[in-house]
């Protein structure tokens, strides 16, 4: 199935509102990840989790404030998924059953009636934490290098440049969404080692689009050497686009009903995939073309244009 059949669109005339859109995301996500800024999972600061069912609802805020005052460390406390579910984390250490005993005891005597029930425990120490932490940032850098070396080695450096450039705006936005977003929304939006799998995903699912777009712009260049590259560009743009758009439609509907009905465990890792297919979409045709089409016209001799004599 086919659709946009013949069509051209002029993506590359408005490179100008491409910018300003995706300078006004970048600058929004930057500020963002500096204030706010991210918030660590377990799996990157340590700690202790629990998940505990309640035949009662109790206010997060009470129960954060009970669970202090009898242990003396710090603990939060959000809903999770519904008003008698709470994910409870604290960063104190020691031995996890101890600890789960403490929890359950100080919320059925602090609130009468609430029954609690922990229905999932998981706990990681501060070194495995450390240890986790700097694996994914070599893991995420790494990816990232590899592309650049395969997009050039198969293209070109500059094709290569606007990939890697493309990729770290598509990882720095969504970032900047669960930074900015992740005090207010009902579930969380902390980093752990499932958005670090979403962040691959997503530098896969981009780079896989905007290979297919390089590779129609590099055949089409050299069918029509005489053509300026921006125009060759902007048609080889329009040609992909009944791929892009079935493509990234398909994956966003599967994505969404994963959001939707996946469970509370996967609304962070089913949302940065929504988010970061969306931008990784959008940036294939609107960040990484135009960077190689500028890059190209900067560092490539000028293409002779043919015009027919009156």
């Amino acid at each position: 199935m086919r659709i946009f059949e013949n069509t051209s669109f002029d993506f590359l005339s408005s490179n100008k509102d491409s910018y300003i859109i995706s300078g006004v995301l970048l600058l929004v996500a930057i500020v963002s990840l500096i204030y706010p800024g991210l918030e660590a999972g377990i799996d990157f600061k340590g700690g202790t989790e629990f998940i505990v069912t309640t035949e009662t609802a109790i206010p997060s805020t009470e129960a954060a404030s009970a669970l202090g005052d009898a242990t003396g460390e710090i603990f939060e406390v959000k809903e999770y998924g519904n008003e008698q579910t709470l994910l409870i984390r604290t960063a104190a250490g020691g031995d996890a059953e101890a600890l789960q005993n403490t929890v359950v005891n100080t919320i059925e005597s602090s609130f009468a009636g609430s029954s609690p029930r922990v229905d999932g425990t998981y706990s990681v120490g501060p070194r495995i934490a450390s240890d986790l932490k700097e694996k994914a940032i070599v893991l995420v850098l790494g990816a990232l290098f590899v592309i650049l070396l395969y997009i050039f080695v198969r293209f070109d450096w500059r094709y290569a440049v606007a990939a890697v450039l493309t990729l770290a705006h598509d990882v720095v936005i969504v970032l900047g969404l669960f930074a900015l977003f992740h005090n207010v929304t009902p579930f969380s939006l902390q980093i752990d080692q499932a958005i670090i799998a979403a962040l691959l995903t997503i530098v896969g699912y981009s780079i896989n689009d905007t290979v297919v777009v390089f590779d129609r712009i590099r055949e089409y260049a050299l069918l029509f050497k005489t053509e300026p590259y921006a125009e060759t560009a902007n048609r080889a743009i329009n040609t992909t686009l009944s791929r892009t758009i079935l493509t990234s439609g398909t994956t966003l509907i599967a994505v969404l009903i994963l959001f939707l009905i996946g469970g509370e465990v996967l609304k962070g890792f089913s949302l940065a995939l929504l988010v970061g297919i969306a931008i990784g979409t959008y940036s294939s045709i609107f960040v990484a073309s135009p960077i190689v089409v500028a890059l190209r016209e900067r560092y490539a001799p000028a293409r002779r244009v043919v015009t027919a004599n009156a």
